[in-house]
C-alpha cells in the first residue's frame, strides 16, 4: 500500500528517479473471428490474446474476457492527477487506495509519501511497517502486496488474490510486498503486479527495465533497487518487524 504520508516531510529520504520511457498509444479492445486469426482458437486464455500495433487493438477471441479492475485505480489516478493539475494550474498529487499519481509541478520539499503493507493502523495506534519517501518528480508510485486481501479456503488454505497467469494458482512469494516508481502509475501498477508473481527473478526483471523498487520478502528482508532511496529505518537486507 502506498498512502500520502503522515510524517513530516523533512523526515522522508530522497526519492527515487523516474525513468524514461517512450510515449504509450491508447489500447482499444476488439473481439475478432475465429476464423480470421486461426492461432487464437487452439486455446482459450490470456496465450489467446493477439496485440495488433499497426491497429492499437488487442484482439481477443470469443468466450475470453478481461478484468482491467486491477489496473483500473492507476489509470484513474494518472487521468485525475493529469486534468486536475491542467485546470488548477498547478501540481497536484491523487493517491487512490494505494494508487499514486503526480502531476505537474513539484512542492519544493516534495511530496512524502509512505509505502507499507497496508494502510491501516496498528492496535496500538501506530503506522505499519513500512518507509517514508519524498516524490521529487511527476510519475507514478504503486504497491503490490500478499498480505492483504487474501482468502482462506475450505481446506484452511490462505491464498493471495494475485493468480499466476502461467499455472492459475495464486501467487506465493518470496516477495510479501513489492513498491515500484514509473512514469505512470500504470506502468508503476502493472510492474509491481508482474513482480509478484515472477517471484525470485522480480528483482533482476525489474532493474533490466530500469524500475526503481523496494521489495519485502516474506520473512521481512528488505531489498532496494535502481536507487530507490536507501531505508534508513529498515535497511536493505535487514530483517523489519512484521
Amino acid at each position: 500500500m502506498t498512502t500520502p504520508s503522515r510524517s513530516r516531510p523533512g523526515c522522508s529520504s530522497t526519492s527515487p528517479p523516474r525513468p524514461s520511457a517512450a510515449s504509450r498509444s491508447t489500447t482499444f479492445l476488439r473481439h475478432v473471428d475465429p476464423a480470421a486469426h486461426p492461432l487464437l482458437t487452439f486455446t482459450k486464455d490470456w496465450r489467446s490474446i493477439e496485440i495488433l500495433p499497426a491497429s492499437t487493438t488487442v484482439a481477443v477471441p470469443h468466450g475470453l474476457t478481461l478484468d482491467f479492475g486491477a489496473v483500473g485505480k492507476a489509470f484513474a489516478a494518472d487521468r485525475a492527477a493529469a486534468e486536475a493539475s491542467a485546470a488548477a494550474g498547478c501540481g497536484v498529487l491523487v493517491a487512490l487506495a494505494g494508487d499514486i499519481a503526480v502531476a505537474g509541478s513539484v512542492p519544493v520539499n516534495g511530496w512524502p509519501v509512505r509505502v507499507a503493507d497496508d494502510h491501516r493502523l496498528r492496535p496500538d495506534g501506530g503506522l505499519p511497517p513500512g518507509q517514508d519517501i519524498t516524490l521529487r518528480a511527476p510519475g507514478g508510485l504503486a504497491t503490490s502486496c500478499l498480505t492483504v486481501r487474501t482468502r482462506r479456503m475450505a481446506d484452511g488454505r490462505t491464498v493471495t488474490h494475485i493468480v499466476d497467469p502461467r499455472t492459475g494458482m495464486p501467487a506465493r512469494g518470496p516477495w510479501r510486498t513489492i513498491s515500484v516508481s514509473a512514469r505512470t502509475c500504470v506502468d508503476a501498477n502493472a510492474a509491481t503486479t508482474a513482480a509478484l508473481v515472477r517471484g525470485h527473478g522480480a528483482g533482476g526483471w525489474l532493474a533490466r527495465h530500469g524500475l526503481p523498487a523496494r521489495l519485502v520478502h516474506a520473512d521481512g528482508w528488505v531489498h532496494t533497487i535502481v536507487g530507490w532511496p536507501d531505508d534508513h529505518s529498515e535497511r536493505p537486507g535487514v530483517k523489519v518487524a512484521g
